[in-house]
């Protein structure tokens, strides 16, 4: 006969246990999904890996040109101010000689007028101020107080302007060892990436892109879409002499290039002068919302921080100059993995 007891139910000291395991588990569980992907040490994913740290580097490299760009301006500001004091200072220091020879003069005729001995004060707007004396004074004389009153103030607002630059340069001095470290840093982390993958797993790395590039200008030639009015079919066609050129960051040509400087040594051949970063040339121009309404030699702008530009050259592919360690290319705009962010015509 069947027993009809019921089953012996576990202690409070089990189930305590049992409990802690399950929770340890789905704790495990959650702390898994949420942890950073284990690097994938394949070629593929050095790859990717390597690709991330190169479009960064690539990113930092728009910002450093932005601050040299910026450095270069205020530098060749605070030389034409520090020109200015310069050749300002002499002039005062004529007017002041001329006032001395008209006080010695009146000394020999007869002695200094106690007012006129104030003439070659510090302060000469102090001495006008003095209503009171200006009757002891020629118009020559009132004149010539005037220009030294009126060139001082300008001295002063000059060295003002001049020391305030020089604070602004000393800034972006900062933000610019500060880009070239991050470039530097990020480079280098690829190149340790790289450096674990053999010699013949780099080089079916660099074919498959080499292969990649052919086959996008392949597409190009297949398209023959209409090309953008203006000087910006000019400036594409001088881009696609540079196709092998290498990459290097900072650089606008002649034999290496980042991507603006790609851009700004392109449209230098066309006889325009376009701005050095990608961010300034993303608004240099007429902004195209649509792939669709692209020309070849329109600007494609990439990136959400506009840290990407490049041509468009037809058939859905752009020419431009990717990233460090590679060459002036021509890629598909939808497998460059950067997002489209619009067009310009310059």
């Amino acid at each position: 006969m069947a027993s009809h007891r019921r089953p012996k139910q576990p202690g409070r000291t089990r189930a305590t246990v049992l409990t802690a395991t399950a929770a340890a588990a789905v704790a495990l569980s959650s702390n898994s999904a949420m942890a950073d992907p284990v690097p994938d040490p394949t070629k593929r994913g050095v790859k990717a890996e390597v690709d991330r740290l190169h479009e960064d580097a690539a990113a930092a490299t728009e910002k450093y040109n932005g601050a040299k760009e910026k450095a270069d301006k205020l530098q060749e500001e605070v030389d034409e101010l520090q020109d200015s004091v310069a050749r300002g200072q002499d002039d005062l220091n004529e007017l002041r000689n001329g006032l001395g020879s008209l006080a010695t003069a009146q000394y020999r005729n007869g002695g200094l007028d106690p007012s006129v001995q104030l003439l070659l004060s510090a302060d000469p707007d102090d001495y006008l101020d003095r209503a009171s004396s200006l009757d002891q004074l020629s118009v020559k004389q009132v004149g010539a107080l005037k220009k030294i009153g009126s060139k001082q103030r300008q001295l002063k607002q000059q060295r003002d302007d001049a020391a305030e630059k020089l604070e602004d340069l000393a800034d972006t001095r900062k933000e610019l060892g500060d880009q070239k470290q991050k470039v530097q840093d990020k480079l280098a982390e690829a190149q340790k990436l790289l450096n674990k993958l053999t010699e013949e797993e780099r080089a079916e790395m660099r074919a498959e892109e080499q292969r990649a590039s052919r086959a996008a200008g392949e597409r190009v030639e297949m398209g023959k879409e209409e090309a953008a009015p203006g000087r910006a079919a000019s400036a594409y066609q001088a881009a696609t002499t540079r196709v092998g050129m290498p990459y290097a960051w900072g650089a606008k040509g002649p034999n290496s290039f980042d991507c603006s400087g790609l851009v700004v040594w392109s449209y230098q051949q066309a006889g325009i002068s376009v701005p050095r970063t990608s961010q300034a040339q993303a608004n240099a121009g007429t902004r195209i919302n649509s792939m669709s309404d692209l020309q070849v030699g329109d600007l494609v702008i990439l990136r959400n921080d506009l840290g990407h530009v490049g041509f468009y050259a037809g058939n859905g592919q752009m020419l431009h100059a990717p990233k460090p360690g590679a060459q002036v290319r021509y890629e598909s705009i939808a497998r460059s993995g950067m997002p489209f962010m619009w067009g310009v015509r310059i």
